[in-house]
């Protein structure tokens, strides 16, 4: 009964492996059935007409009259006509038109029925490509003056030439060498060394120059200032040595500026006026002066020319001439320059009148005075300067 039983163990477990092994099999034949490689449609060199259908190519120098219509009829073809042809296996009903050479080309090969015209350029002339298939013949180039030929024109290329010797080439022409350039080596002693610029360094040289160009324009501008103050202190002390103290010896000092004064009165209109006299009880050092009287008419026009044109009504107004002043200076007279000396004129006359102004037509200190400050605040400090190294103001 135990060898029974265990036989039949036996048995039972081997059914069940081969059980499995028969699934394994069962499941893996849809996946090798999917990996065979499909059938090709049609041979190798036909074509598929329609489903299941293959038809054969026409040879080359043939065309395609009819195609088959049934698995197993070939297509029915012919040869090409004269100046026809085809270079390849087609189905197309016609042939390509041979080709004929065109003026300056030359004919290598005939047309034949599987091969189109062969042409070539004639001697003397060269391929020229206008695009990808198009192409033309032109003359081959002949060396010019102070040239040879390096390369011989060819059919599919044109003549190459080179300067001769001693001549380099610039712009399509070849010049003589006159001194050592690098193609121009027979003018050298030695060869021409190569350099190279180390970036690092191009940068230091360009920094160094912008320091050297600055600390130059720094000191121009330095030399330019110092020079100008210098000329400006100079002038101004000429015009005090002409018109101060005299010499020892001399009577009363104001009486000597007076007397110089009227010398120049034709070309300053300056004059000088003697002070009152000096009290006993100041120090016995020479008297200072009285300033200067002008002549109003001079220093008008001297302020014309210094003022520009557009500001002098703004310069007026600040000296207190009115705006109905003004509009009747402008009424009176058609030129600027007469309404604008008319407008300075009705104001040192006021100042004359209020005692500013002295007798004459002269004008005193104080009206001056007023007139520089004015001059400053409106920014116009040049004409203000001007106005005191002429009359020797300080």
């Amino acid at each position: 009964m135990m060898a029974a039983d265990e036989l039949a163990g036996r048995l039972t477990k081997k059914n069940l492996v081969g059980t499995i092994l028969l699934v394994l099999m069962c499941l893996s034949l849809p996946t090798l059935t999917l990996s065979e490689p499909p059938g090709e449609p049609c041979p190798h060199g036909d074509y598929e007409v329609e489903k299941g259908i293959c038809c054969n190519k026409c040879p080359r120098g043939t065309k395609l009259v009819e195609k088959c219509n049934a698995t197993g009829q070939r297509s029915k073809c012919e040869s090409c006509p004269e100046k026809e042809y085809t270079d390849q296996e087609n189905f197309h009903p016609n042939c390509h038109r041979c080709k004929t050479c065109k003026v300056h080309e030359e004919t290598v090969s005939a047309c034949q029925k599987d091969q189109n015209t062969v042409c070539r350029c004639k001697a003397g002339f060269y391929k020229s490509k206008i695009d990808s298939e198009a192409y033309q013949c032109l003359q081959c180039t002949t060396c010019g003056e102070n040239k040879k030929q390096k390369q011989e024109c060819t059919a599919e290329k044109n003549t190459e030439c080179e300067c001769i010797e001693n001549y380099y080439k610039a712009k399509s022409k070849c010049i003589l060498c006159t001194n050592c350039t690098a193609e121009c080596q027979h003018h050298c002693s030695t060869a021409l060394p190569v350099t190279t610029i180390d970036p690092k360094n191009d940068q230091y040289l360009i920094k160094t120059i912008a320091v050297v160009a600055f600390i130059a324009g720094v000191s121009l501008a330095v030399v330019a200032i110092v020079t100008f103050v210098a000329t400006k202190r100079f002038t101004r002390k000429k015009l005090l040595k002409q018109s101060s103290l005299p010499a020892d010896g001399s009577p009363d000092p104001c009486e000597q500026v007076l007397v110089h004064n009227e010398e120049l009165s034709d070309n300053m209109g300056v004059k000088a006026v003697p002070q009152s006299p000096v009290s006993e009880q100041e120090p016995s050092n020479l008297p200072d002066c009285i300033p200067l009287e002008i002549k109003i008419p001079d220093l008008i026009y001297t302020v014309l020319d210094l003022v520009p044109v557009l500001r002098v009504k703004q310069l007026v107004r600040s000296l207190g001439v009115k705006d109905t002043e003004i509009e009747q200076a402008e009424v009176d007279h058609r030129s600027c320059r007469e309404a604008h000396y008319q407008m300075l004129r009705v104001w040192a006359e006021r100042g004359s009148l209020a005692g500013a102004g002295g007798r004459g037509g002269m004008m005193h200190w104080p009206l001056l005075q007023e007139l520089l400050a004015e001059l400053r605040k409106m920014h116009l400090g040049h004409a203000a300067e001007e106005l005191e190294t002429k009359y020797g103001i300080q």
